[in-house]
């Protein structure tokens, strides 16, 4: 069975059940919709021949709730230089913008001599004898004040949390890339960043993704570094990480949503996207 999160109709894409949100039911969720978005731009840089450029800053802005009904994707190029190239992109809905994207591409140079501060203690993926190397995708890996598992009602705490997971196909026949894996995942930092004793009471309104190099595959890890929240906005930063190091970092911004939390407590997902009560 086809985990892609959309299949195609000309040129729409139509979300499939696993893009379907679990704020709302007719609600599709960020991975998806960051996932269209960078698909999109992606394919506008193929067409400008420009393989030379590779994704630097990636930004999303979540303004309005996209829905379950198909969507087209629109891009437009801002600016194209030698070193860089600018392209925006907007996620339509029955002729209405629900999402917009912007992504600078940036010609890779030489590192210029010199030493500068780095961190040293950098996050690492699972163990390998207990998540081998695979872009298949599959049920997320979490670790925080419990051990690294996928299993979601352990990792409901106050722990500082890190994820791993593959990212899906963004479109059914298509193999996706490590842009779009690590686009679409950039989303979750909400989820990584926000969630507590009692599940997620925020939802974010924006993504921004910075990153130094292209992945290496479609396997990410998204770690904690920061959260700060007052008066019901929240602001999370992640370190974005892949199996040969450090990728970049990514942000977002969150309102509270407390009247409809997503409790991870009583629930278990399978590889298929399926959910079941936990055991």
């Amino acid at each position: 069975m086809s985990l892609a999160m959309f299949t195609l109709d000309g040129d729409r894409l139509v979300p499939a059940e696993i893009a379907r949100s679990m704020w709302k039911h007719d609600q599709m969720h960020g991975v998806a919709v960051s996932g269209a978005l960078a698909r999109a731009l992606e394919l506008r840089l193929v067409e400008l021949g420009r393989t030379d450029l590779h994704p630097a800053r990636y930004t999303v802005d979540l303004f309005q709730p996209a829905t379950m009904a198909p969507c087209t994707v629109e891009t437009e190029v801002v600016r194209e230089g030698k070193r860089i190239c600018l392209i925006d992109a907007s996620l339509m809905q029955e002729g209405v913008r629900v999402a917009r994207a912007s992504c600078i591409f940036l010609l890779a140079t030489e590192t210029p001599k010199g030493d500068v501060w780095s961190p040293v203690d950098r996050p690492k993926p699972p163990p390998e004898n207990l998540v081998p190397p695979s872009d298949e995708p599959r049920v997320p890996h979490f670790i925080s004040d419990s051990p690294w598992s996928q299993s979601f009602p352990d990792h409901q705490n106050s722990g500082r949390k890190q994820t791993w997971q593959a990212g899906l196909p963004v479109v059914d026949g298509e193999e996706g890339t490590p842009f779009q894996s690590v686009a679409s995942i950039a989303d979750g930092t909400s989820m990584v960043v926000n969630w507590g004793t009692e599940g997620v009471k925020f939802i974010n309104t924006d993504i921004t993704l910075a990153l130094a190099r292209p992945p290496v595959s479609r396997e990410i890890g998204l770690s904690v570094t920061d959260r700060v929240e007052y008066d019901g906005i929240a602001v999370g930063t992640v370190e974005v990480f892949d199996r040969a190091g450090p990728l970049g970092t990514a942000m977002v911004t969150a309102l509270a949503n407390a009247a409809r939390p997503i409790d991870f407590g009583d629930v278990e997902f399978e590889d298929d996207g399926s959910r079941k009560p936990a055991e």
